[in-house]
């Protein structure tokens, strides 16, 4: 084949090849001039053939392309260069980034140097692009991946190796599902991601995996596919968020106090806790205890530990040498045990955990918001093995809800104790000991008795009179401390009130009563060491049995009282046994409610009206009407025993009737004679409200005496809000619809759903006079009457406290807030003229005490007299 040369001035092949290369080509001779140029760099410098070809090199901008000499040869490319990169600003000033590779060529004699200048400006571009995406997914806190089809890694974040430990060289190659799949991740959902993956939309599934140390983590796993113009799938891109504290911790909290509010039990709700963290944490056995103010471990929830098992922990004392949980709460911290086989702590009772196979434990103390271990939460492991990070995220979350549910449990208790114990002895109080002494007669097997008996203080008002009221409840407890000594398990000691007391004695032998209540009556005839003084002490008792006296809880107290009595009468600090000599007291009963009958029919009950104030100002807030009988025969009949009376015989609808018409026929009086009594207060019984034609009674009241609804306030005892009395809260609902005010009594004396409360439709609250006596000397009555205040601000509801009978118990009312107070401190039940004289005597007094405060600043306001004396006219 014959070899085609040519010179370099020759139309010849590269020439041709040159001028359409995409890189730019110059060639310059010896002399720096420029002898060829192709389009690729006309394009690059912006300057056509013509005008570059001839012109010096120094017009191109590229320093140092000065040909060097080479060896002889005829077309040689002697040498090259390595690549420069370059600036070049084109004559229409655009500026490109090149590569510029100088070569060194001899031709017929002449060397030469060829530039060959390839503009790298797109690819810069695009490797800063993939530089400014690579730092941006470095500083996100989700994990960033990108894996071929077959799902093995090419790219991986920083997150991705913060999260899951594994460094993106270790990572790069790997398949993401082996890396990341553990023992407990779920293969469904593996395929849900597949299937995911081959959706163009892509999508997400929550899923458990591992990181490199082997600790669970639960993950949102975002992926899709990335596609060519085939549709072939190229590269698969996944985010990877961390949820272990946000959705399943969240879902844990939802759940829990999504439980505390429903107000299901303690033990249900630790249960539904403790399967909750068992589900995202599948290789744990939780627990939690709650330990009491004694110190002593009950359990509440572990739905997957043996019921013997936490049978046999109820009523253990914590301890250092109590297993992970007693040493926990002994100590305040958490307390590992990676061996329960050998940890010195667990031999007395790692029987049982290592029967069903567990082998670690790890249990951490729960505290209440003053510091103090109230609970423990735990975690029993199959493995001899620590805590994961995983596993410390979920106890930090129950802890702090373990804390919320059993200071709830506390709280709760705390308030039955309020409603259901006495708060100076602890014993149950009357609410309480009529549910203990119907469970006891309930569950008497034939042929046996329940022994009620009825105990009061001998001379007990003379300790209070002589000693002070400090040393009388002093006194009460020690009482009710002999009586405690003296019972048996499973029998009660309660208090009525002041110095009334009962023992129910269940489960006997009639023969067994009377020698336990004579040995009661011998300890409480010991003296007592009060006030550097013995002080005697005894008690008169009164006993009646069931079910040979009474069968009935009311009879069976009635009937012990009427015991007492006689014991009482009898001289004191003795007992008496119910018989059927007694029933004089049933004649008597009888007796009075053929009087009231009497009183009814022929209109000698009265009205007397107590004024209540307003504590922010001293304004009269309006008087509260209380029943009063004298009766010619029997005398003066208080009400706490002729209402009780009414109820039972029936009369009780016919007292309410009169009291309405006679209060607002008295209101009317007084507004006629100009009078200002803002408004009148009418006891009436939970019975009364069963009658759906009292609203109508009240209507035709206020409308016959031109009274105003609000003019008239109802009152009623807690005992209307419990129980499904659904008449009477129709009833009730019907009379604000008038307009009439409802009032709640003796609100604190009883117990209370506080959400039955708020959906009752009353507009003032009343402190029970009991409150009253302790309210300056007592921090508990204090906490009562404070929460009292605070639950009728939130409700917005008016509270009056009744009973107030020192300026000292006023002042303590108005600062915590209370609206009105009632009592013997302002005046008594008054007839209507004894009130209309204490009302004008009243307001005077006020406009005394107004103009004393008005005249000092009158007087720094009036002008000096311009005369020392001045004649009168």
């Amino acid at each position: 084949m014959r070899r085609h040369t040519s010179s370099l001035d020759d139309q010849s092949l590269w020439r041709i090849a040159l001028d359409y290369a995409r890189d730019a080509a110059v060639i310059i001779d010896d002399g720096g001039h420029i002898c060829y140029v192709n389009q690729a760099a006309e394009r690059i410098w912006g300057i056509g053939r013509a005008d570059l070809v001839g012109s010096h090199s120094d017009c191109l901008g590229v320093n140092a392309i000065q040909p060097e000499p080479v060896a002889d040869s005829h077309l040689t490319n002697a040498a090259s260069d390595l690549p420069l990169a370059i600036d070049i600003t084109s004559r229409d000033n655009r500026s490109i980034t090149a590569e510029l590779t100088r070569s060194t060529i001899r031709a017929d004699g002449l060397n030469y140097t060829l530039l060959t200048v390839r503009d790298v400006t797109p690819e810069l571009e695009r490797r800063k692009g993939i530089e400014l995406l690579t730092s941006i997914a470095d500083r996100t806190t989700r994990a960033v991946l990108v894996t071929d089809p077959e799902l093995k890694l090419l790219y991986t974040n920083a997150a991705f190796t913060s999260l899951f430990g594994y460094s993106a060289e270790d990572a790069k190659g790997q398949n993401i599902i082996d890396l990341l799949s553990g023992r407990h991740t779920n293969r469904r959902t593996i395929a849900g991601l597949k299937r995911w993956i081959a959706d163009a939309e892509g999508g997400e599934e929550e899923i458990l995996v591992y990181d490199q140390n082997g600790d669970e983590i639960w993950i949102s796993a975002d992926v899709k596919a990335l596609r060519n113009a085939q549709g072939r799938i190229t590269q698969v891109f996944a985010l990877l968020t961390d949820i272990s504290e946000t959705r399943q911790l969240r879902m844990l909290q939802q759940v829990t106090l999504g439980a505390l509010a429903d107000e299901i039990p303690i033990t249900d709700v630790a249960d539904r806790m403790c399967r909750f963290v068992e589900k995202i944490a599948p290789d744990v056995v939780s627990t939690i205890l709650h330990v009491d103010a004694q110190g002593l471990l009950h359990p509440l929830g572990g739905p997957n530990l043996p019921d013997d098992y936490s049978r046999a922990l109820d009523g253990v004392s914590i301890g250092p040498m109590v297993g992970s949980c007693g040493a926990a709460a002994y100590f305040g911290r958490p307390v590992l045990a990676l061996d329960i086989e050998t940890d010195p702590r667990w031999q007395p009772f790692k029987k049982r955990p290592l029967e069903i196979g567990l082998r670690a434990c790890w249990s951490s103390p729960i505290k209440a918001k003053d510091g103090r271990v109230i609970g423990t939460f735990a975690f029993y492991f199959r493995a001899c093995r620590p805590p994961s990070r995983w596993h410390h995220r979920i106890v930090d979350a129950c802890l702090h809800l373990g804390a919320l549910a059993i200071e709830r449990m506390e709280s709760r208790a705390q308030i039955a104790r309020l409603a259901y114990f006495d708060m100076l002895t602890g014993l149950p109080n009357r609410a309480r000991l009529r549910d203990l002494i119907a469970d006891a007669t309930a569950a008497c097997p034939h042929g046996r008795t329940v022994a009620l008996a009825f105990l009061d203080v001998d001379n007990f008002k003379d300790i209070n009179d002589t000693l002070g009221h400090a040393a009388g409840d002093e006194f009460l407890v020690e009482f009710a401390r002999r009586l405690r000594d003296q019972i048996q398990p499973g029998d009660v000691v309660g208090r009525l009130g002041g110095d009334e007391f009962v023992v129910v004695l269940p489960n006997r032998e009639p023969a067994e009563i009377e020698p336990v209540v004579a040995r009661i009556n011998e300890a409480l005839m010991l003296p007592f060491a009060l006030c550097n003084s013995q002080v005697p002490m005894s008690a008169s008792i009164g006993v009646s049995l069931y079910p040979d006296n009474a069968t009935d809880i009311d009879s069976l107290i009635n009937q012990a009282d009427t015991a007492m009595y006689r014991a009482k009468r009898s001289g004191r600090s003795t007992y008496r046994l119910f018989n059927c000599d007694m029933h004089g007291a049933a004649e008597q009963r009888m007796a009075y409610a053929a009087a009231l009958r009497s009183a009814l029919a022929n209109n000698r009950l009265e009205l007397h009206y107590q004024p209540q104030i307003r504590t922010s100002d001293g304004a009269l807030h309006g008087v509260e009407a209380m029943a009063r009988w004298h009766d010619p025969v029997l005398g003066p009949v208080p009400p706490t025993k002729f209402i009780p009376l009414a109820e039972e015989c029936g009369l009780i609808d016919q007292i309410a009737c009169w009291s309405i018409r006679e209060a607002c026929r008295q209101m009317r009086v007084w507004r006629d004679q100009g009078l200002e009594v803002p408004s009148v207060s009418v006891n009436l019984s939970p019975i009364n409200f069963e009658n759906a034609a009292l609203p109508t009674l009240v209507a035709d009241t206020l409308a016959t005496y031109h009274l105003p609804p609000e003019a008239l306030m109802l009152e009623v005892t807690e005992g209307v809000a419990q129980g499904n009395r659904s008449a009477a809260h129709d009833t009730m609902a019907a009379l604000r619809r008038i307009g009439v005010g409802l009032s709640l009594d003796d609100f604190g004396t009883g117990y209370s759903n506080l959400n039955r409360l708020a959906q009752l439709p009353i507009r003032e609250l009343k402190i029970d006079r009991g409150f009253m006596s302790e309210l300056e000397t007592s921090s508990t009555a204090r906490a009562v009457v404070t929460t009292v205040v605070r639950v009728g601000q939130s409700l917005a509801l008016s509270v009056v406290a009744e009973g107030v009978e020192t300026t000292a118990q006023f002042q303590l009312l108005s600062d915590l807030g209370c609206d009105v107070a009632q009592g013997f401190l302002y005046a008594p039940a008054l007839a209507p003229a004894a009130f209309e004289h204490w009302l004008l005597g009243y307001s005077a007094s006020r406009a005394g005490t107004m103009m004393e405060r008005i005249e000092p600043t009158t007087a720094d306001h009036r002008p000096a007299p311009r005369t020392a004396t001045r004649r009168r006219h």
